[in-house]
């Protein structure tokens, strides 16, 4: 090595910049907030919108977790800039998550992890298998229809890629499939689970826009979406791209020359079809009750849950009595989490109505001209730059109650918003640095992030495909809804 490199200046650490930056960011902030608090400064009201944006992403950036950012936030805010007196924040606090339909999300959850561990996954995989197997990238597409059906009663993607990837990932490589193929197949397919009633995410859609006084383009009162009628409008959405994404499956596996499968026997089909019906049937149980007025949404995730339960220790009988406990201890921690957000979520809708930063962000786009086609582009733009640092639920819950009295407003439909923010959750979920499904397929798959990313990229440009047609033909959500009369 030469004198001259040796004496040559060395670089400074990007790293510990970086970090410095992240950490004086939100400090920053904090110190304008307690300025403006004691009256040093004076912190104009459009301004006042931006500080709490500011506060909450640099929070974001440092790592730190999505409730804990998004309570310090609002309550930093709170605190220092409003009235707000402390009785109303506490109020406010339990009477968010007093909402009969949040009680949904716990049950939901726990008739997922039963039928994760339950056997109804591979039985799933069976019967897909014996209907499309012997086509090009056979054991693709059945991971295809595998995932739509699992999501169709489980409500959680993540959930989804795990029950079918852990079993369908080692039997495509078995079978002489690239590993890229498959990860890419099952990280995308999973995303279906948001879409496909009954999500978890289009419950949460439906609790954070319920109670807000909304006015529409004529004038009148706008109500939010139910819980059912998001459900039932996310059947038709969840057909066709499960049927797009087995397309791009069967496009990718005739140009690769995939291996295929023997065709099974209408027997073997039959058999498959009874061996699965108790998993499938699940569908029929939340859909058609909520349809046929049996019982509520609420009523219907506590039916799945015992009935899951029931399918899985006394029917199928791959869940053992003494590993019930240690589901229902996970789907508790899960319901915590999602509730902690939901709780801080609330008081971040609060302070949004209290400051009048919807109603300021309607007038403002009306002013300028905006209409449905521009204000839904800059929707999805907003959804996917968040997806990349945040999960689904909680771009939801701090998105919906800005942009829903917006969209209200210009005269976009609750129903097909909500299906909307669903897709774009979706895409969220498939792609870098917080894609929750890339990183369960990648434990799954022994692949890298970077790897995984494109070999989900010819799926990933599909499902952004039909974000663009979902998002300007609101038929295509609404069909179903007004078949039904709801």
């Amino acid at each position: 090595m030469s004198t001259a490199a040796l004496s040559a200046p060395i670089p400074p650490n990007k790293g510990a910049m970086s970090a410095a930056i992240m950490i004086a960011a939100p400090l920053v902030l904090l110190g304008v907030c307690l300025l403006s608090k004691f009256g040093i400064i004076v912190v104009p009201s459009g301004a006042r919108g931006l500080i709490i944006a500011g506060l909450l992403i640099s929070l974001f950036i440092t790592g730190m977790p999505i409730s804990i950012a998004l309570g310090l936030s609002v309550l930093t805010f709170m605190f220092t800039m409003t009235d707000v007196p402390i009785v109303a924040v506490s109020l406010k606090l339990f009477t968010g998550i007093e909402k009969f339909e949040i009680m949904s999300i716990p049950f939901f959850i726990l008739a997922g992890n039963f039928l994760t561990r339950g056997g109804v996954a591979k039985r799933m995989i069976y019967f897909a298998t014996t209907l499309i197997g012997h086509w090009y990238g056979g054991l693709g597409l059945a991971g295809v229809v595998s995932c739509a059906l699992f999501a169709a009663i489980s409500g959680s993607s993540v959930a989804t890629v795990v029950a079918i990837g852990s079993i369908l990932l080692p039997a495509m490589v078995k079978a002489g499939y690239p590993k890229r193929f498959g990860a890419g197949v099952i990280a995308t397919s999973g995303a279906l689970g948001i879409l496909f009633p009954p999500s978890i995410n289009l419950v949460i859609y439906s609790v954070a826009t319920s109670g807000m006084s909304v006015i529409g383009p004529d004038g009148r009162s706008v109500g939010s979406a139910s819980i059912g009628q998001l459900f039932i409008a996310g059947i038709v959405p969840g057909i066709c791209l499960a049927t797009l994404l087995g397309a791009m499956t069967f496009y990718q596996a005739w140009k690769q020359d995939l291996p295929r499968m023997p065709k099974a026997s209408w027997g073997e089909r039959g058999r498959a079809f009874i061996d699965s019906f108790w998993g499938l049937f699940l569908i029929v149980i939340v859909i058609g009750g909520i349809y046929a007025g049996l019982f509520t949404p609420t009523e219907a995730a506590a039916m799945a849950a015992v009935y899951a339960f029931f399918v899985s220790v006394f029917v199928y009988k791959d869940l053992k009595l003494s590993e019930v406990p240690g589901v229902l201890l996970n789907s508790a921690a899960m319901s915590a989490m999602i509730l902690y957000i939901v709780t801080n979520a609330v008081l971040f809708s609060f302070l949004m109505v209290s400051e009048q930063i919807p109603q300021s962000m309607a007038e403002w786009m009306s002013m300028q001209g905006f209409g449905i086609v521009t204000f839904l582009l800059i929707c999805n733009l907003i959804l996917l730059a968040a997806g990349n640092v945040m999960d689904p639920a909680a771009i939801v819950l701090i998105f919906a109650p800005i942009l829903f009295p917006v969209a209200a407003r210009l005269g976009v439909n609750p129903v097909h918003f909500g299906i909307m923010m669903a897709v774009n959750m979706e895409i969220g979920l498939c792609h870098p640095p917080v894609g929750l499904n890339l990183y369960v397929a990648s434990g799954i798959a022994k692949m890298g992030i970077s790897d995984l990313t494109m070999a989900v990229l010819p799926w990933l440009l599909t499902m952004i495909g039909f974000l663009i047609v979902i998002t300007y033909w609101p038929g295509l959500t609404l069909f179903f809804p007004r078949l039904l009369g709801m």
